[in-house]
């Protein structure tokens, strides 16, 4: 891992900017199984159906036609995801940013994935990414396995209850390790 580190240089995880857990889950929920370039469009224009280029608010959302979201790129899956993430923010049961804050990784696992189309990964990506939270391992990302069998010469990718086992020694920091593992990929697309 020191080398990984040492031919990566310092940690630059970006963490959103005071992004709420509606507006993170649901730019999850468009840009999940797509290219980045692809979601991102189709994100935009999401936001552009509802008159703005930010995320729609989630009265919005729940009272759109389907129709609107389809033709904007969702497919019926996403629509019915993107509704149900606005129908439970409407009925308090997605904590604002501030009470996610307060809740610990378990608590908002728990009580995120109870939104269609939305699993522990997503949970997980939320946790690092929007609250910025230090000791976080997605044991079930692709990226964070394929980086620990790189940097650690391995053949075959660790098994997810492996990887949690071999990563209690990055305890209270495995954010930053799980970072540096995804780096390891794009030293492979480097080399």
């Amino acid at each position: 891992m020191a080398r990984l580190i040492r031919e990566v240089g310092p940690c630059r995880l970006e963490i959103a900017p005071r992004q709420s857990p509606y507006q993170a889950l649901l730019e999850s929920i468009v840009y999940q199984q797509l290219t980045a370039k692809a979601a991102a469009t189709i994100y935009g224009r999401v936001c552009k159906s509802f008159g703005s280029s930010r995320c729609p608010g989630a009265e919005k959302v729940a009272d759109a036609p389907d129709e609107l979201l389809r033709a904007a790129g969702l497919s019926r899956s996403k629509v019915s995801a993107v509704k149900d993430l606005a129908r439970k923010s409407l009925d308090g049961e997605i904590p604002t940013r501030r009470a996610a804050e307060k809740l610990s990784d378990a608590a908002l696992v728990e009580c995120l994935t109870s939104v269609r189309g939305v699993g522990t990964w997503t949970v997980e990506m939320f946790l690092i990414f929007t609250l910025g939270r230090p000791d976080v391992l997605p044991l079930d990302d692709y990226g964070v396995r394929k980086g620990f069998a790189r940097t650690f010469g391995r053949d075959v990718l660790p098994k997810p209850k492996e990887l949690a086992a071999l990563g209690e020694k990055w305890r209270p920091f495995r954010t930053a390790a799980s970072w540096y593992l995804w780096r390891a990929l794009d030293l492979d697309a480097k080399g």
